[in-house]
C-alpha cells in the first residue's frame, strides 16, 4: 500500500517544487517507487523532470475535470522508478471548473485510488494557495511535508496552512498527519538562518526534519537542465540534503 505525501505551504518560493522533484527522485534511487503529482499549474515539477510540456496529451486536468483514466496521464522521467503526472496551465481555472462537481474536495483522492498500490510513495506537489486543488491534496494525503525557507517572515502562514489542516481533519480527512516541518534555502553562515532554525525546532519539536536542505547552486540549476540534482550533480549539498531526507522519510515510514 503506497503512502501518499503533500507537499505545502501556501507562502510561494519556500521550495515546495524543488523539494518534490528530488525527494522524488531521492526516493526511487534508493529503490522505491515514486509517482510525482504536479499540482502546480506552473508545471515547474514537470518540466524540472524532463517532461517535455508541448506533448504532454493527458495531464492532472483531464483528470480532474474530463474523468480521463490516470494510467493515461503517467509519464515515465530518466530516473527509474520514478514517474510523474504532469501538469498543465489549465489547471488555474480548474478550480472554478470544480465547484459544480459533486464531492468536489474528494477529486484528486478518487483519482489516485486506482494507483494508490502501484507505487511505494505518492507524492503530490501543491501550488502556493490553499485554493480547491490544494484541499484536494491534503485529502488524498496520508500526510503533509511543510517545506519552511529560513527567512524572516518564516512562520508567517504556517498557523493558516496548520488551521487549514486541522479543518481537514475534522471535515474530510481523520488521518492526515504531519509527516514533518522542512527547514529549505538554510545558509549556516547566517545568524538569521539559525535563528530561525531554532525557532521552528522551539515549536514543533519532533515534527521538524533533522534534514535541513542548504542553499545550493547546483540545486537551482538543475531544473533548467530538465534534471533532478542527483543525475545533474550527485555530488552536490543538494543532492546529499535530498538523499538524507528520504532516507528519514523511509525509516520513519518502515
Amino acid at each position: 500500500m503506497g503512502k501518499i505525501i503533500a507537499l505545502a505551504n501556501q507562502k510561494g518560493g519556500v521550495g515546495k517544487t524543488t523539494t518534490s522533484m528530488n525527494l522524488a527522485a531521492s526516493l526511487a534511487t534508493l529503490e522505491k517507487t515514486v509517482l510525482l503529482i504536479d499540482g502546480d499549474p506552473q508545471a515547474n515539477a514537470s518540466s524540472g523532470l524532463g517532461v517535455d510540456l508541448s506533448e504532454v496529451e493527458c495531464s492532472i486536468y483531464e483528470c480532474i475535470i474530463n474523468n480521463a483514466d490516470i494510467h493515461e496521464a503517467i509519464y515515465t522521467t530518466d530516473i527509474e522508478g520514478l514517474d510523474i503526472v504532469p501538469s498543465h496551465i489549465d489547471l488555474v481555472g480548474a478550480e472554478i471548473e470544480m465547484l459544480n462537481l459533486k464531492n468536489r474536495e474528494k477529486i484528486i483522492k478518487n483519482i489516485l485510488a486506482p494507483v494508490k498500490d502501484e507505487y511505494d510513495y505518492i507524492l503530490i506537489d501543491c501550488s502556493p494557495s490553499l485554493g480547491l486543488i490544494t484541499v484536494n491534496a491534503l485529502t488524498a494525503a496520508d500526510s503533509v511535508i511543510i517545506p519552511v525557507q529560513c527567512e524572516y517572515f518564516a512562520l508567517e502562514g504556517i498557523t493558516k496552512l496548520l488551521n487549514t489542516i486541522k479543518i481537514i481533519k475534522s471535515k474530510l480527512n481523520p488521518h492526515l498527519e504531519i509527516e514533518g516541518f522542512l527547514l529549505t534555502m538554510y545558509d549556516s553562515r547566517l545568524r538569521l538562518a539559525n535563528q530561525i532554525y531554532d525557532e521552528v525546532k522551539r515549536h514543533f519539536q519532533e515534527l521538524v526534519f533533522k534534514t535541513v536542505i542548504q542553499r545550493n547552486v547546483k540545486l537551482s540549476e538543475s531544473p533548467s537542465h530538465g534534471l533532478p540534482v542527483i543525475l545533474y550533480d550527485a555530488n552536490s549539498a543538494g543532492a546529499k540534503n535530498h538523499l538524507a531526507l528520504a532516507k528519514e522519510i523511509i525509516a520513519k515510514n518502515s
